[in-house]
């Protein structure tokens, strides 16, 4: 882990924590992931800094090796954790894919803010939280993701994504880290 920096105007992004997500099995548990996110929403929001929350409702539509979804979701299957909100001034971004990027208006919602930096936290890490951390990265952001609030489906995809692929990003870092960098 890097030593952190936190720009004045960043945003917190907290990718898939949603009722349908966080009771999929896990490498580390999920309600860690939610109460870490929740600790940092609270903080941002004290600060006066965005906070984004991030759910996806489809998939998107091209063919993969993986299985196939069968079925059809749980109702609230999509609903963010009450943990997380939505509280009044926060950002809900629906997604159909992976990353919170692509066919969606964060972008042009940060922007607008002013906002030069993301923290990213959620799951799956290897998934949603690599794809927007990735996109981030791509759309010009400083990139922090605050390691122990995601986890994954794979130990291993975990692993690889904080080990290898955030470091080449951004920043990591832990949520205590982050919290004391906001004051």
């Amino acid at each position: 882990m890097s030593a952190t920096t936190l720009d004045p105007k960043t945003a917190l992004v907290v990718v898939d924590l949603q009722k349908g997500i966080v009771g999929l099995p896990t490498a580390h548990p999920s309600a860690d992931v939610v109460a870490q996110s929740a600790t940092l929403a609270d903080a941002f929001r004290a600060k006066g800094l965005p906070v984004v929350l991030v759910r996806v409702t489809g998939g998107a539509p091209g063919r993969t090796e993986g299985p196939a979804r069968s079925g059809q979701p749980a109702a609230d299957w999509a609903e963010i954790v009450p943990e997380l909100g939505p509280h009044e001034g926060d950002i809900v971004v629906t997604k159909q894919q992976w990353g919170a990027f692509y066919g969606t208006d964060l972008d042009l919602q940060l922007r607008r803010r002013g906002i030069t930096q993301v923290v990213v936290v959620g799951i799956a890490t290897s998934i949603g939280v690599e794809s927007t951390a990735r996109s981030a990265y791509e759309h010009g952001y400083h990139v922090t993701v605050a390691t122990d609030a995601v986890t994954d489906m794979s130990a291993e995809a975990h692993d690889n994504s904080v080990e290898r692929i955030f470091p080449r990003l951004g920043e990591t870092d832990t949520t205590d880290a982050i919290l004391k960098l906001l004051g």
